[in-house]
């Protein structure tokens, strides 16, 4: 598609409200002014590395093949330590490869609702991450989008591809400073899995109560091609909307959602994973653990469509209240288009069981130190197909979150 015709339907489509979550004025955020690059990453301001180790970011690059740094709408440092990875703005990748063309807006449609149109008409870069055929880049590639300005609209468009028989891994941490009291983020992140290739894509969102969120995240997987997403939330910010897509196009594709949501204060979440299984063979799994308390709520959706012979999917929900206050709403869908697939779900909306504090707390463990425990083990996901570095990253990111709200 020409860029003339994506710009015109990102035009008529600018005021489209999306279908799910609650509608944002864009018009009342502004582009940030340029910031300067940095040499290093420990280079970045000391009232800002918290932030960045926060959401998975390790300033000293310690055990990572490549890194990328997005403040608010300027690229301020993008570097490469493994052969066969490529890593640089999507601004930067469009200059460099006319092919890219080819991939820009394939799988989420530009005119979506008004964030995908307004990321065409207004962008601010991105990443663009790649994996050379053949290459397994073991350690993980981490990328961060930034703020620290108020009022700022970051608008960034992401794209990842792993050649065929790849193998990438990502760590990537969306943030921002503390004293920031109101700003908007919008990201199109699209992704294409080739024949053969794995991608690992852990993102952990590290927002503050005025943030708008809105995430366009899609992923086209083809024969043998794996894609394993582990996203998690622990923070409040003021509203959420995301619905990522992985579209098991090829024989046996394989894609697995893993997500942890904690919504404390008024925080408003709007999230969850869909797969459509148009291989043969395809499967998909949707897990998600997701707690409210105080005035929060959440809307956790997963969707599995069955379309091709021999598929297999499966959805487990569960959400926890933790006040009389919070909501927790827990919706999975199902559809088969043929009768030889293997499709369910379980979902669960509870609260902790008196019994099971009773229990602990017989034990010795104070109330506070038993529904600590009770939380842990709810939120404990058994992250499947990771290497063993990456799982002790992904575990320790973790656990940097879950002290946060213990």
């Amino acid at each position: 598609m020409m860029r003339k015709e994506l710009l015109e339907r990102a035009r008529r489509a600018k005021t489209k409200k999306a279908a799910l979550g609650e509608d944002i004025a864009i018009e009342n955020f502004v582009t940030g002014e340029e910031h300067e690059p940095l040499n290093s990453l420990n280079e970045i301001p000391d009232e800002y590395k918290q932030n960045l180790l926060d959401s998975g970011i390790e300033p000293s690059e310690k055990d990572r093949s490549g890194s990328f740094l997005q403040r608010d709408c300027s690229v301020v440092f993008s570097t490469v330590k493994y052969p066969g990875l490529e890593l640089m703005s999507t601004t930067e990748a469009f200059k460099k490869h006319d092919w890219l063309k080819d991939y820009l807006w394939k799988a989420i449609p530009v005119d979506m609702d008004k964030y995908t149109a307004d990321v065409e008409l207004d962008q601010t870069h991105g990443y663009f991450i790649r994996s050379e055929a053949g290459k397994k880049v073991t350690m993980p590639v981490q990328s961060c989008l930034f703020i620290t300005s108020d009022k700022i609209g970051q608008k960034v468009h992401n794209i990842v591809i792993a050649e065929e028989n790849s193998e990438l891994h990502i760590i990537t941490g969306c943030s921002v400073s503390h004293a920031v009291n109101s700003a908007l983020h919008l990201g199109v992140s699209e992704f294409y899995v080739k024949r053969g290739a794995k991608i690992t894509f852990t993102m952990i969102h590290n927002w503050s109560p005025g943030m708008e969120v809105r995430p366009r995240s899609a992923v086209i997987i083809e024969d043998d091609g794996v894609f394993i997403s582990n996203y998690i939330l622990m923070t409040p910010l003021k509203s959420l909307q995301m619905y990522p897509t992985a579209y098991c196009v090829g024989k046996n594709a394989r894609a697995t959602f893993q997500s942890i949501v904690y919504a404390p204060g008024d925080t408003k979440i709007d999230f969850g994973s869909r797969a459509v299984l148009q291989g043969e063979g395809s499967k998909a799994e949707i897990i998600s653990r997701a707690i409210a308390t105080d005035s929060a709520k959440i809307v956790a959706r997963s969707d599995v469509i069955g379309e091709g012979a021999n598929a297999k999917g499966h959805i487990e929900c569960r959400g926890l209240m933790l006040s009389d206050s919070a909501e927790v709403d827990s919706i999975p869908e199902l559809k088969a288009k043929l009768k030889d697939l293997d499709l369910s779900h379980e979902a669960a909306v509870g609260k902790i069981a008196e019994e099971e504090i009773q229990y602990l707390m017989a034990r010795g463990l104070s109330e506070e130190e038993a529904t600590s425990v009770i939380i842990r083990g709810f939120l404990n996901v058994d992250i499947t197909g990771l290497p063993e570095a990456l799982a002790r990253e992904t575990k320790k990111m973790f656990d940097m979150s879950l002290e946060k709200v213990m």
